[in-house]
């Protein structure tokens, strides 16, 4: 299956939403004119794209029109897709990797988010790209956490650094940061401990393993991704700018998006943030993943 395909398989629940309101506000051959413009603005609000998004684009638009670049209700959807796209340039999705030695990318996010195994797709994906990893299980205070994580990395083929549960994170990320500098790993990824943004315990635990790290390898982590549940919609963008208040977020793991009918919080995660959605998550199987792509991700939105 194509790219296109997967993810128009996983927006079906959204892609249904959305076309179908699309068609019923915007009539083939009917002028533009400010009641269209309205219809348009409440079903971008319905479909989770986020008021302060939805605003933007509808002035987008309106400005089109009123400057004749658009003038019918069928060129909407066109100049929608174009406008979007450019949300996202091709340099800021893509993972930055350090050149000779281990590029550190920690990964964050709440219990029940899908984080350990966006974890794990991640690692899978980045085998797929000849990267040598090494797992680094920091979630040592939810109970079976480092032993699910053990389950993922002998299913991906990679090696794994644990300490007990209930062990000092600092410390297996220490030791995670010896092992891939002295075995000569590509990528050191590490899960960290699922936590709400209210939990400061938790968030200075966060803090502290990135300080570990940046310690140990001047410049770690060179990635920290927020892993968000795509079934949550606008709470997902709370939640991230909650925890952009304690970590320098990189980047966006947008999971369950297969279950989702509010895939359009892609679009406001990008515009509201100003961070970038790198990877999402189309299944719930290990190969499940995929770089963000803008411009099949809004063709596979919109088509019928």
């Amino acid at each position: 299956m194509g790219l296109f395909d997967r993810f128009k398989a996983a927006l079906s629940k959204t892609r249904e939403k959305v076309v179908s309101s699309f068609k019923s506000i915007l009539p083939f051959g009917r002028k533009i004119d400010e009641q269209i413009l309205t219809e348009l603005e409440e079903t971008m609000l319905r479909d989770d794209m986020g008021p302060a998004t939805t605003a933007r684009l509808i002035e987008d638009v309106r400005g089109a029109w009123k400057a004749g670049k658009i003038s019918e209700t069928q060129e909407i959807v066109p100049f929608l897709k174009q406008t979007i796209v450019q949300y996202w340039p091709a340099d800021l999705r893509e993972l930055k990797f350090v050149e000779g030695g281990p590029t550190v990318i920690l990964v964050a996010g709440i219990n029940g988010s899908g984080k350990t195994t966006s974890v794990a797709k991640l690692a899978k994906w980045l085998v797929g790209q000849k990267k040598k990893v090494i797992l680094a299980a920091c979630d040592t205070f939810r109970a079976a956490a480092v032993e699910q994580l053990s389950i993922w990395a002998g299913r991906c083929g990679v090696e794994i650094v644990k300490h007990a549960q209930g062990a000092d994170p600092g410390a297996v990320a220490y030791d995670a940061c010896e092992a891939a500098i002295s075995r000569k790993a590509d990528v050191l990824l590490v899960d960290t401990a699922g936590r709400l943004h209210t939990q400061d315990h938790l968030m200075r635990e966060l803090n502290k393993i990135e300080r570990v790290v940046g310690k140990r390898m001047p410049g770690a982590p060179h990635e920290v991704l927020l892993v968000l549940d795509a079934t949550i919609g606008q709470n997902a963008i709370n939640q991230a700018k909650h925890f952009g208040q304690h970590v320098k977020v990189t980047g966006i793991i947008l999971a369950k998006l297969d279950g989702s009918a509010k895939g359009g919080i892609v679009v406001g995660i990008r515009d509201q943030l100003n961070v970038p959605v790198k990877f999402v998550g189309v299944g719930e199987q290990i190969d499940d993943i995929e770089p963000f792509d803008p411009g099949t991700f809004v063709e596979a939105l919109f088509a019928e």
